[in-house]
């Protein structure tokens, strides 16, 4: 039987529950975290999809099919009409404008995955970029769905990040998780125990950056 993405986050298991139970993310279902910490976040995730739209165009390069062009343009196209607008509008709640956010020097963590996604992908091929991509993109829905299930999250308006909550658990966001990850089963079905391993490393280092992602945001660190 071939490998599926659960082999992946069974490879790195710490490191997963670490990401998707960082005290970041659970401070912000609690309604707990400090305002400066999500702000901080919100201008260096701003940054994080305009790389990540970057990463994507890179798909549609290393693309081999119709089907794999498409999917790399509805990647981009999700991010750019619909992440990034959400986005902006998040940050203008918050208090910040798109001319700050223009301004933004990218912080170390940031730096440190995005350009890490984009060398996966440049070194490699689509699998490898798509493994490097999925501790954001599926990771999010889990965040989401963690968050919801847990009897301290916060949900209303007595929490000041249930928006941010309620956009990764929504319906369109958990299906476009769901397709992610059926493509990521499919193609690592084919792989053999060499390549898997490779993958493996691919994705343990990529969730290790997402946990210094959130951590930035905790550190207020540029």
């Amino acid at each position: 039987m071939g490998y599926r993405f659960t082999d992946l986050v069974d490879a790195c298991r710490d490191d997963w529950h670490a990401y998707i139970e960082h005290d970041f993310v659970l401070a912000l279902g609690r309604g707990e975290l400090a305002d400066a910490s999500f702000r901080h976040y919100l201008k260096q995730d701003y940054l994080f999809l305009l790389q990540f739209s970057r990463a994507y165009a890179l798909a549609a390069y290393k693309s081999h099919s119709l089907d794999e062009l498409r999917g790399a343009f509805d990647g981009m196209k999700t991010i750019l009409d619909v992440e990034l607008g959400l986005h902006l509008a998040f940050c203008r709640d918050w208090g910040i404008g798109e001319a700050e956010l223009a301004e933004l020097p990218e912080a170390r963590a940031t730096l440190a995955y995005t350009r890490y996604v984009l060398d996966a992908g440049s070194r490699g091929d689509l699998l490898d970029l798509h493994v490097a991509l999925a501790p954001c993109m599926v990771g999010y829905a889990d965040i989401a769905r963690n968050l919801n299930a847990r009897p301290d999250t916060l949900r209303g308006a007595d929490n000041p990040f249930d928006a941010w909550i309620a956009m990764y658990e929504s319906d369109d966001f958990q299906a476009a998780a769901r397709q992610e990850q059926a493509w990521l089963d499919d193609q690592l079905g084919q792989v053999s125990g060499e390549r898997f391993a490779r993958l493996s490393r691919i994705f343990a280092d990529a969730t290790r950056l997402e946990i210094d992602f959130w951590q930035m945001g905790l550190d207020l660190s540029d």
